[in-house]
């Protein structure tokens, strides 16, 4: 009787790849060739996460998503600046229908009700997106990253629903009521919307994915955290900016680029909505000269690629733009076409910041857990690019 032995592969020889479906991984092997290897990480041993790879449909598609956000976040913020949200007392249908009478002639009930039309189709989309992230891709942050963005589209709907419903509902001490209050959280919640959007966008793109398969170099430390600084103070400023959107601060102080018509750097009086609009003015500052420093490092270091270097140029046109959108909203007394520019461009600058900082952190971001901690402390210095 002989006994039959099992082979082990030594450390030199690859292992079997781990595949997954939907959120389940299996062991097998590619046909016709040696099993794929695992990729190497920063101490040479072998990793356990799976390999990514480029799938077009899912990139078009999520790149899609990404898109069609600002479709949304432009129309709510026209219905805004008109004063339009509360054209249809009812909700879920308007008036009663999903194709209210005179809605295409009526400018007011046109931009509430393609506003609601948008968000429907954002929800189908966000739905398609999360399922085929779950179904076929294996990087779980990339999953996580989909049901996340779910979550908040219902929350979202179920947010804006309420504002309508709740409009009446009043707030001892508070001049807005329960309804107008929920718009303040609705615009906060978009920002970060669109951020998610981006992410999974960009981490889905073929750029991302080839950089991680041939493991290229990572972006200095203070590279990253100079991204993250721009993006943890745009959302601070787009909190901000929600704030006095919908406490009508936009005007609070109706002279720039100073604060009084004497020429004063601060306002005369105050009160709360002076305050919120002083505070947007002085973030706007700070932010400009975070972002103009995030761009010149973008410029001058080695490791960041001619996309990155040319997407530095466009935030900072982006900012230039902002802030002639800015002055104009108060030179011309908030108009309604001004005002939404200015919305738009201020979610189209801080996507473009997003995606700058999802790149820079790409090492980090799919090495995941303590292998993340070990090449965020391991990055190289800042060099400027020769």
């Amino acid at each position: 009787m002989s006994i039959r032995q099992t082979h082990r592969p030594t450390t030199g020889e690859s292992q079997p790849q781990a595949v997954f479906f939907g959120a389940r991984p299996f062991p097998e092997a590619p046909a016709g060739g040696p099993p794929a290897a695992r990729p190497a990480t920063q101490n040479g041993s072998s990793a356990k996460r799976p390999s990514p790879v480029y799938r077009p449909g899912l990139a078009w598609f999520a790149a899609l998503g990404a898109g069609w956000v600002f479709v949304l976040v432009a129309l709510g913020a026209f219905t805004t600046s008109i004063g339009a949200g509360m054209i249809f007392p009812d909700w879920p249908l308007s008036n009663g229908s999903i194709n209210p009478e005179g809605w295409l002639e009526n400018v007011a009930m046109f931009a509430e009700h393609s506003h609601r039309l948008s968000g429907m189709a954002m929800g189908l989309i966000t739905i398609t997106l999360a399922v085929w992230l779950w179904r076929r891709e294996p990087r779980r942050w990339l999953r996580v990253a989909g049901w996340s963005a779910l979550g908040i589209v219902v929350i979202q709907g179920l947010i804006g629903g309420k504002r309508v419903l709740l409009d009446s509902l009043a707030v001892p001490g508070f001049e807005m009521t329960f309804g107008q209050m929920l718009r303040i959280p609705h615009g906060i919640l978009a920002q970060v919307y669109v951020c998610l959007l981006i992410a999974i966008a960009a981490g889905l793109s073929r750029g991302w994915v080839e950089r991680t398969a041939a493991r290229a170099a990572p972006m200095s430390a203070g590279l990253r955290r100079s991204g993250a600084l721009c993006v943890g103070l745009l959302l601070v400023q787009l909190t901000v900016a929600a704030a006095m959107r919908h406490n009508h601060a936009g005007l609070a102080i109706p002279t720039f680029p100073y604060s009084s018509a004497e020429g004063a750097l601060l306002p005369a009086h105050w009160d709360y909505r002076v305050a919120l609009h002083f505070t947007h003015r002085a973030l706007a500052g700070l932010l400009g000269v975070a972002l103009l420093w995030f761009a010149a490092k973008l410029w001058r270091e080695r490791g960041p690629t001619l996309v990155m270097r040319c997407g530095a140029s466009l935030m900072v046109a982006l900012l230039v733009l902002q802030i002639l959108l800015g002055a104009h909203v108060i030179w011309q007394l908030r108009e309604p076409h001004v005002t939404t520019g200015h919305v738009v461009c201020g979610a189209l600058l801080l996507a473009t910041t997003f995606w700058l900082t999802c790149l820079a952190w790409r090492d980090v971001i799919e090495a995941g857990g303590e292998q993340a901690q070990r090449l965020n402390e391991t990055a190289p210095p800042s060099a400027p690019a020769s």
